[in-house]
């Protein structure tokens, strides 16, 4: 049996592992859970200030980075488009300013998605060492994406403005749309985040997915009504969440209204199981990375 303890500020407890699963003692397990969410908002927010400084501090263009690819990726598609070379049907508002907003929406989730990952790898040195709430790490990351979509709202803005695309009442509850969509990240995220503390293939497959998965969700083109690649795109789950998160935002019109209620609750109970494979996950992994 090994047992290790620390502190900080806020967090004091010990830790002992044992042979026997955690999973047998569910109301234990979910009060410590609880318990450890509440005790990391502190560091979580030292981190993700941390985090953010570094960012932009040592970054030429500073913010810009925010609103680059979206700005390169709505030129690109408004060219092709104009120049037949892609076909893409009519969007509820104009291409570029849909593009825009769908990429900013791809780039929170793809965002979501790595900071688990990224979280525990940049601090395995920290998670070896020292006892703390491993959910600090996450939840920074999350204040951090939540944080980075704040900025590039100043792009979308404009965008609105610039081609007079109308906003209705529902766009006051796009953002609960959009925390869906952040949550759909994290979920995936931490399903991988203990794998990406052993093994550098993680975050580099997730690069190569990710860059597939695109494609697959209607960023740069409406949802197709007919055919295979139809169904692909409906049944990838980040389509419902994004798809309604920007018409809430632009038209005020839901139009797949029961598939996001169902991927919505499976990110919710999914995200809860996630939650628990990580922290069931961490100890091995760190012991594994100590060793």
């Amino acid at each position: 049996m090994n047992t290790s303890s620390g502190t900080n500020s806020h967090y004091v407890a010990e830790k002992v592992y044992t042979a026997e699963s955690e999973l047998r003692h569910k109301l234990r397990l979910m009060r410590e859970m609880s318990r450890d969410l509440r005790a990391s908002r502190g560091l979580a927010w030292r981190l993700m200030v941390r985090d953010i400084n570094a960012r932009y501090r040592q970054s030429l263009l500073g913010f810009a980075w925010a609103f680059l690819p979206s700005i390169v990726m709505a030129i690109g598609f408004t060219l092709a488009g104009n120049a037949k070379v892609i076909n893409v049907a009519a969007t509820e508002i104009p291409y570029p300013a849909y593009v825009m907003f769908s990429v900013v929406l791809w780039q929170t989730f793809v965002e979501s998605l790595n900071g688990p990952v990224a979280a525990v790898t940049n601090a395995k040195q920290m998670i070896a060492r020292v006892n703390f709430p491993r959910e600090a790490i996450v939840l920074s990351k999350v204040g951090e994406v939540s944080f980075n979509f704040g900025i590039k709202l100043i792009l979308i803005i404009a965008a609105f403005v610039w081609y007079k695309v109308p906003v209705t009442w529902a766009a006051l509850i796009a953002p609960l749309a959009l925390l869906l969509l952040i949550l759909l990240g994290t979920f995936f995220g931490l399903l991988f985040a203990a794998l990406g503390l052993l093994y550098q293939d993680v975050p580099q497959g997730l690069i190569i997915f990710t860059g597939l998965w695109l494609f697959l969700t209607p960023i740069v083109y409406p949802v197709p009504h007919s055919g295979t690649f139809a169904t692909i795109v409906r049944l990838n789950p980040v389509t419902p969440i994004l798809v309604t998160t920007r018409e809430l935002a632009t038209t005020g019109v839901v139009s797949d209204p029961y598939r996001f209620l169902i991927v919505s609750i499976l990110t919710i109970v999914g995200l809860l199981v996630a939650w628990v494979v990580f922290r069931l996950g961490m100890p091995f992994a760190i012991e594994r990375v100590s060793s």
